[in-house]
């Protein structure tokens, strides 16, 4: 199979980034999701270009990729956890955030920024959080088309766009606009979607450009290590590789980063092995599908008049 399978910079807070680079490295992985954040990557920091000059030289001298992220919870508001959004009456701020990612992400050579979109403020009518939302995405991405970087849009639980459905509805919303896309979390999927993982997998597959996966149990948002939820991962990895998915395939277990060289170790192990199982899957579920495009195409033919 041909995954990527990446880390998440959130699940090595106790490390400096550059070790935390070293350890994947040296584990094998093939690109980190790096979170901009206070303790590792600042795009607040007064010697910002600076940093992100001597990163990019890390990434290059490693041979790992990098997609950046901007889910951390109180880089803008100490007090409100990911405020403010899109959505709030202070969005200026998050689209200052934005912007600043997508230039360190050109810098940095990774193809996106990953975002989520908050909880629509208390009392706001849905329709006027779309708008906002809607707005907010739109002056972020003139930024994006200058720079040539993609917005990987991920469904967070108890956001205000909490599944890949409401994702598909913001694309439509924003004209189906080249440079949108998704980001699949697949413990988030399975933990608040009503329809099944992999049906969540191919409802995304036309915008997926990344994918964070860690285990999870129904309805509890705690990113868990591999084999501790409920999650069968071989039938997920057969369905990514049967898509041909390009982009990483990033663990995000922020919990562990006081043990986080062994929770990366254990998690590319797991991972590695799932992937050995997965071509069998992929087979079966390439003949499944053959077969259930037979029976629609007998059954509208049987319709015909």
């Amino acid at each position: 199979m041909d995954l990527r399978f990446g880390y998440g910079t959130n699940g090595f807070t106790n490390h400096r980034l550059s070790d935390a680079l070293a350890v994947l490295s040296d584990l094998g992985y093939d690109g980190v999701a790096l979170t901009l954040d206070h303790g590792h990557l600042d795009p607040y920091a007064e010697d910002l270009p600076r940093q992100v000059n001597a990163l990019a030289g890390e990434l290059a001298w490693y041979g790992l990729s990098v997609t950046v992220e901007t889910g951390a919870p109180y880089l803008l508001d100490p007090w409100g956890k990911h405020e403010p959004t899109l959505m709030s009456e202070g969005a200026q701020r998050r689209v200052d955030l934005l912007r600043r990612a997508i230039w360190i992400a050109a810098d940095l050579g990774s193809p996106t920024v990953h975002l989520c979109s908050g909880a629509a403020p208390k009392g706001l009518p849905e329709e006027d959080a779309w708008k906002r939302l809607t707005a907010g995405m739109e002056t972020v991405l003139q930024t994006a088309e200058a720079n040539g970087v993609t917005l990987a849009f991920e469904p967070e639980p108890y956001m205000f766009v909490d599944t890949v459905g409401r994702c598909l509805e913001l694309g439509k919303r924003l004209g189906g606009h080249e440079l949108y896309g998704i980001t699949l979390d697949i413990g988030h999927a399975h933990c608040v979607e009503e329809i099944p993982l992999l049906e969540c997998v191919q409802l995304a597959a036309p915008q997926l450009l990344n994918v964070q996966i860690e285990d999870m149990r129904r309805g509890v948002h705690q990113h868990l290590e591999f084999g501790e939820g409920e999650i069968d991962f071989v039938p997920v990895l057969a369905a990514l590789g049967g898509l041909g998915h390009q982009g990483l395939v990033s663990v995000e277990i922020q919990g562990g980063s006081l043990d986080a060289a062994e929770v990366a170790r254990r998690s590319i192990e797991f991972l590695r092995r799932t992937a050995l199982e997965a071509p069998t899957v992929q087979k079966e579920q390439r003949e499944q599908k053959a077969q259930e495009e037979v029976q629609e195409a007998q059954a509208a033919q049987r319709a015909r008049p």
